[in-house]
């Protein structure tokens, strides 16, 4: 079907792996140091829906897959915008977005998914750092059409460096800007104190911000904190150090597992496919139902509860605590 043809009410369909293919209609320098990606099919059909919190994978020409949040109208059935920090301590991926990737280039795209959905609450604290402005700003905005209170606290090193400025400047007293260079740092401890009860807290950024954060909100009840990592956290020693068994419930078989190889190694080894893109227990592709077993959690997306229920894990990451994982697989 020629493309003069397809309606534009038509999805985008999707291949086997779940990516389709998308040009950049649009790149635009948002900040120092950021630019932003307005992502469409060249046909007019539209792209798969997603909600606030969700990311894309990019796949490049270079030959790297990288995840970065949508951070544009989400209303909009046509488009994904993305926001993207050049990185000079990064493995590659923002240098090309930066200095190779051009108008008119076509990208894989997969997804979207989305490990920091918004959830009701009587009130939001939304703290930014830095980049992690992007998976925030279609939650507050949802918040605002929600008629839910909130309040955003952003960051960053410079003004200049703080990406979205001028789309935040409609929210008057509800956002809270304040740039390293004149404030210091976020007073994450004060912000999180002055919330009333029934406030969520929503943060992204760099690690030492998710850290602050983290220790402002001890006392919160469980779900009250959801945080989003770009990089993987630092993790403890594995459970075991032993082998141990994978059951495939599926067919019932048994893989052998060895203290350093990865599930998901182990399994791609058996010939089990199972879809994978960051390989470092952050973006949550390679999420795997678990049946029976402990797993030993070593990934960056799930609290604490989430953790205890034990029915689910990141085979690019986390192991096994028992003898035997049984995989919904």
């Amino acid at each position: 079907m020629s493309s003069s043809t397809i309606s534009p009410s038509a999805t985008l369909p999707a291949t086997p792996s779940g990516q389709v293919t998308l040009a950049v209609v649009a790149k635009t320098v948002e900040a120092d140091g950021v630019c932003r990606l307005r992502l469409a099919d060249p046909a007019g059909r539209r792209v798969p829906d997603w909600a606030p919190g969700a990311h894309i994978d990019l796949g490049l020409a270079d030959g790297t897959t990288r995840q970065y949040s949508l951070c544009g109208d989400r209303w909009d059935p046509y488009a994904y915008e993305v926001a993207v920090l050049r990185e000079p301590d990064g493995r590659g991926g923002s240098a090309y977005v930066h200095d190779v990737l051009a108008e008119g280039d076509a990208v894989e795209v997969g997804g979207p998914r989305n490990n920091f959905a918004l959830v009701p609450a009587d009130r939001y604290l939304f703290v930014a750092g830095g980049i992690g402005i992007t998976p925030l700003l279609p939650m507050l905005e949802q918040a605002a059409m929600l008629g839910t209170p909130w309040t955003l606290l952003y960051g960053g090193r410079t003004s200049a460096s703080m990406a979205f400025l001028d789309r935040l400047a409609r929210w008057g007293d509800h956002v809270v800007v304040r740039p390293q260079e004149t404030h210091g740092l976020l007073d994450v401890a004060g912000a999180v104190a002055a919330q009333p009860a029934g406030t969520k807290v929503y943060c992204c950024g760099p690690a030492p911000l998710l850290a602050a954060v983290e220790a402002a909100c001890v006392d919160l009840p469980a779900g009250h904190l959801r945080l989003e990592r770009f990089t993987a956290r630092e993790q403890g020693p594995p459970a075991r150090t032993t082998p141990y068994e994978i059951e495939l419930a599926t067919s019932g078989r048994v893989l052998d597992v060895a203290p350093g190889t990865s599930v998901l190694d182990a399994l791609s080894e058996a010939g089990v496919p199972v879809l994978a893109s960051c390989r470092q227990g952050v973006c949550g592709t390679c999420e795997t139902t678990v049946l029976a077993g402990v797993p030993d959690h070593r990934d960056s997306l799930l609290d604490d509860d989430e953790r205890r229920r034990g029915d689910c894990f990141y085979p690019c990451v986390s192991r096994s605590a028992s003898d035997r994982l049984v995989l919904d697989l």
